[in-house]
């Protein structure tokens, strides 16, 4: 059993919507194939993987770095011999390998690329849906049948005037939703304020509706905004500040007692341990939105949820970022909180199985061996351009 080639290509994911802080017109994304010598219906087993909107295509460190590594190793040592499958822990210690210890930026990314593209090739030889894999192996069977979701949208784009706005908010509920999130923080205050009221027009309360500043305010503007937005009981008030400024979201806690959100721009257990003994997070009440296609994959996401455990938080007050199908998986096989979605942007890399609904806020995962990506048409063509 071993790997034998591992391909990748860049692809765009433009479009013209900007958020607080970056737009999307030039953006890429990376699409990784992992391919093996293990038959499975008559074709080779394929692990498909993807990394997640903003930050951008890889392939120059997979290339140069990653790849070379595991397809020069020797292939047995990649091999779990007790599962009769491929080591998703041996392959990522591999491209690990001469890595020095911190620098958690772009390599995080090629690596949690190619990491999703192992563990669907896992799921595949073992012939079962990876969230039923993951909670056989690491939460004594028990896996939830559905996962929460939440639509993320409300992105700035040229023309985009609140009665639009408010046509894409109800769209969602309309496709059984219950809560919607919204971007914040690149105009005025006092005209976002006017849009976040024009949306709760369409949604009916502030449970109902978060906002997300991208990371675009300083201290004085997110506690403004924090003061501003409190008495609308928002379901959270997401990365007002930069993400490593651990003072900002300790400081900034103590004027909003409502809930908050970060962790999306962290990438790895280091960086969240820092975010949960520096960041005034809650347990009781704030979210966290680790993303494991940007934090070096789910060998790494699981270090992360230890190091949460053994601080007091539970694995439900994670909601990662992405709203892609991996993170969809680990949310109902290691009993995550939920997950985002983005129903209509970054297609056809965003939303989850064609035909499976989602149902008062919640979506089902189809029983297709991996990580699904074959049950979703349009992306499931993309993503064999690379074999094909």
């Amino acid at each position: 059993m071993r790997i034998v080639d591992i391909r990748e290509k860049t692809v765009s994911i433009a479009s013209p919507i900007a958020n607080a802080y970056i737009d999307f017109s030039k953006m890429t994304c990376s699409t990784v194939a992992v391919v093996t010598d293990v038959v499975r219906d008559g074709r080779p087993v394929v692990g498909f993987g993807f990394n997640s909107n903003g930050r951008y295509g890889q392939g120059a460190l997979m290339r140069e770095r990653f790849i070379p590594r595991v397809l020069e190793a020797d292939a047995a040592g990649l091999v779990d011999e007790v599962n009769d499958n491929l080591d998703p822990f041996a392959i990522w210690r591999t491209m690990m390998t001469n890595e020095k210890p911190g620098g958690h930026g772009e390599r995080s990314v090629a690596v949690g690329t190619i990491d999703m593209a192992v563990w669907d090739a896992v799921a595949k030889i073992a012939g079962v849906p990876l969230y039923r894999l993951l909670a056989d192996r690491y939460r004594n069977g028990v896996a939830d049948r559905t996962v929460w979701v939440y639509a993320a949208g409300g992105y700035y784009y040229p023309g985009k005037d609140q009665s639009k706005l408010k046509d894409e908010m109800r769209s969602y509920l309309d496709r059984g939703y219950r809560v919607v999130k919204m971007k914040i923080g690149a105009v005025p205050l006092e005209e976002d304020l006017r849009r976040i009221e024009a949306v709760l027009e369409v949604v009916g309360s502030g449970d109902r509706l978060a906002v997300d500043a991208n990371g675009r305010f300083d201290l004085e503007t997110a506690v403004a905004y924090a003061r501003a937005l409190k008495p609308y009981g928002l379901f959270w008030y997401e990365e007002a500040g930069d993400p490593l400024d651990y003072a900002l979201q300790a400081e900034l806690a103590e004027h909003y007692d409502g809930p908050m959100a970060t962790g999306e721009n962290l990438f790895s257990h280091q960086d969240a341990r820092n975010l949960l003994r520096h960041g005034g997070m809650r347990p009781d009440r704030d979210y966290l939105q680790f993303d494991c296609a940007l934090s070096y994959g789910l060998v790494e996401y699981m270090r992360t949820l230890e190091v949460m455990e053994g601080l007091g938080w539970s694995s439900r007050r994670v909601v990662p970022h992405g709203g892609h199908q991996m993170s969809l998986n680990i949310a109902a096989g290691l009993h995550l909180g939920g997950n985002e979605s983005y129903p209509d942007v970054f297609q056809p890399f965003g939303g989850f199985a064609d035909g499976v609904p989602v149902e008062d806020g919640h979506v089902a995962l189809p029983d297709v061996p991996g990580v699904g990506f074959e049950a979703k048409a349009a992306l499931y063509e993309t993503l064999r351009e690379l074999v094909d």
